[in-house]
């Protein structure tokens, strides 16, 4: 059987379609971010807002006219999807049964089992009290401070409430905002837990069969990460589930889901040997783009990342940790959690996608009483050549994301070179 061998360029191509940041954004408001979650476009959830949250910042680069509060009214009120796991991600709805398999086995395993086991009563209390007085946070608990060896919580009920929702007894009801002042982190984001049967719909709030849930996410890993070789499978697809996956299953799995006809094999470019897989209904997108041809259903309702550069999230799926290397080649770090003397670029460094390449990162701070954006820092890439249509494209993609981020202004600060203040002068 000959199999189709692709370009690098066509790899990133297609990993950035997939995700719908690339050729430029193709879904508009509330309708759209519920249709780019459909798609599989994987969008992580994180409290810290400096300039705008992350999961919020990757929803603007794929959404024309994406406003938090859609995000918000598609989790907290319609249902239409919820956030979960360790490292938390947006799931559908529809998905929840899968994903009680998962929960079963965090509650039952590792350092939660753990927990409970020496804490019965503060989990039994925690779980009355939301029984009886619906939505709750950890700020309406007074517990017991159990000092910072958790980053999950400083008190035991805070513990608790976490055990609960990890282990899926209970579902994020909604958020309790609050209000931030300039140069802050943006205001609280504390989640508001509630019974999981009172949180999601009826026809959702039951759990597959281990079975099921293995055939499930044997799929969804290839939905989120697009393109995968044996090892890369194998790791994700262990991840997904919360169990370990030796390399015979996974090589198994991979062979049952080619045999199926779900899955199909495909070739790198220089290397031969390098077998890699994809879904079989996304095969024709990728047949395009080898042909150097778009996708119909990726055309752009916008602007073309070329004509208008995308700031990307710094939990961007296609660039944090240390994707963006493989990728892009493109050396990239957030570095907000470093110590001040170990970063190379800045506290809140963002890459730029220019076309189908990261061209460039900024740092930046948001100073939201005075309505302004200043630029700290800005690094181009070596291949970057800055000519009018790249600046046209920066200065647009600078005014729409000032505009999801409420900046009235942008401003450079002083110490800029003289070549980066010039790219910012039609500012």
């Amino acid at each position: 059987m000959e199999i189709l061998t692709i370009s690098a360029v066509t790899l990133r191509r297609f990993i950035l379609g997939q995700q719908g940041l690339w050729p430029g954004r193709r879904w508009r408001g509330k309708a759209g971010v519920a249709a780019a979650l459909r798609s599989g476009s994987v969008v992580q959830i994180d409290p810290l807002n400096v300039i705008a949250r992350s999961h919020d910042t990757s929803l603007y680069s794929r959404v024309l006219d994406y406003q938090p509060r859609q995000l918000d009214e598609l989790l907290y009120t319609d249902r239409v999807a919820f956030d979960y796991g360790g490292t938390v991600f947006i799931h559908l709805m529809e998905q929840l049964p899968y994903w009680r398999v998962v929960m079963e086995r965090n509650r039952c395993h590792g350092r939660w089992a753990a927990f409970a086991e020496l804490n019965p009563q503060v989990i039994d209390d925690v779980r009355t009290e939301i029984s009886a007085r619906g939505p709750l946070g950890g700020r309406d608990f007074k517990g017991n401070n159990v000092g910072r060896g958790n980053y999950r919580g400083s008190k035991d009920t805070g513990l608790a409430l976490y055990y609960l929702w990890f282990s899926g007894e209970l579902m994020t009801a909604g958020r309790r905002f609050g209000t931030s002042s300039a140069n802050t982190s943006g205001g609280s984001f504390d989640r508001l837990y509630d019974l999981r049967e009172r949180v999601a719909p009826t026809k959702f709030n039951r759990a597959a069969t281990s079975d099921e849930a293995d055939a499930f996410f044997s799929i969804e890993t290839f939905r989120k990460m697009g393109i995968l070789d044996a090892r890369g499978f194998r790791n994700w697809f262990s991840g997904m589930i919360q169990r370990k996956v030796g390399e015979g299953e996974a090589a198994e799995r991979l062979a049952a889901l080619q045999a199926a006809g779900t899955i199909v094999p495909i070739g790198m470019a220089g290397e031969p040997k390098d077998r890699r897989y994809i879904l079989a209904v996304e095969l024709a997108h990728l047949e395009a783009l080898q042909a150097d041809r778009v996708p119909e259903d990726w055309q752009p309702i916008a602007a073309h990342t070329s004509l208008e550069a995308v700031v990307l999230a710094p939990l961007e799926i296609v660039s944090a940790r240390g994707r963006a290397r493989l990728l892009f080649d493109f050396d990239y770090v957030w570095e907000v959690y470093k110590p001040v003397e170990l970063r190379r670029w800045g506290y809140y460094t963002l890459p730029i996608l220019y076309g189908d390449r990261l061209a460039a990162r900024f740092d930046s701070r948001l100073e939201r009483a005075a309505g302004t954006l200043r630029i700290l820092g800005f690094w181009l890439e070596d291949w970057v050549h800055v000519d009018e249509s790249f600046r046209a494209a920066l200065a647009a993609g600078f005014r729409r994301f000032m505009t999801f981020t409420g900046a009235e202004q942008l401003e450079c600060a002083p110490g800029l070179s003289a070549e980066t203040k010039c790219l910012f002068e039609m500012f």
